[in-house]
C-alpha cells in the first residue's frame, strides 16, 4: 500500500458587519480560486452548518498532499492576492489543521511555514491580526 500524508486546513469564518452580498460573493469566489490551485488536492467553501449564533456563517476547507504542497499553496501569488480580497471582509476566523501523517514533528513544521510567510509578507500578517479569533488560523 502506498504511503501518503495529507494536511487539511479548515477555516470557519463570519463576515464583518456591513459586508454587502456582492462583496461576500467576491470573497467566496476568491476562496474557490485559491482552492483550485495545483497544490490543492481538494477544497470546498460554503455555508457553515453549525450553530448560526456563534458568528461563523461559512467554512473553507482545503487539503494538500504534503508539506511541499502546503508551502506552494501558501506562497502562490493567487493565494496571496486572494487574501487581499478576503481578509478585509472577515470579522471572525477559527482555524483547524489536521494531518494523517503520524510524524509528531509535522505540526512544528507547519507552524514554521506560517511564521516564514508572516516574515516574508508582513502586511499579510498585519491583515490577519485584524481578524478576531485567528490565533490558530491562517489561510
Amino acid at each position: 500500500m502506498e504511503e501518503h500524508a495529507v494536511i487539511v486546513n479548515i477555516l470557519r469564518f463570519g463576515f464583518r458587519d456591513g459586508t454587502t452580498d456582492e462583496d461576500k460573493e467576491k470573497v467566496l469566489a476568491a476562496m474557490r480560486r485559491t482552492g483550485s490551485l495545483e497544490s490543492v488536492a481538494f477544497s470546498a467553501v460554503g455555508q457553515d452548518l453549525r450553530l448560526p449564533d456563534d458568528g461563523y456563517t461559512h467554512t473553507y476547507i482545503a487539503g494538500v498532499a504534503d508539506l511541499a504542497a502546503l508551502e506552494r499553496y501558501m506562497h502562490d501569488p493567487l493565494h496571496i492576492g486572494g487574501d487581499d480580497v478576503i481578509l478585509p471582509h472577515i470579522a471572525k476566523l477559527s482555524g483547524l489543521r489536521m494531518s494523517d501523517d503520524p510524524d509528531p514533528g509535522v505540526s512544528a513544521r507547519v507552524a514554521a511555514l506560517h511564521e516564514e510567510k508572516v516574515a516574508m509578507y508582513p502586511e499579510w500578517g498585519r491583515s490577519l491580526d485584524t481578524v478576531e479569533g485567528r490565533a490558530s488560523a491562517d489561510s
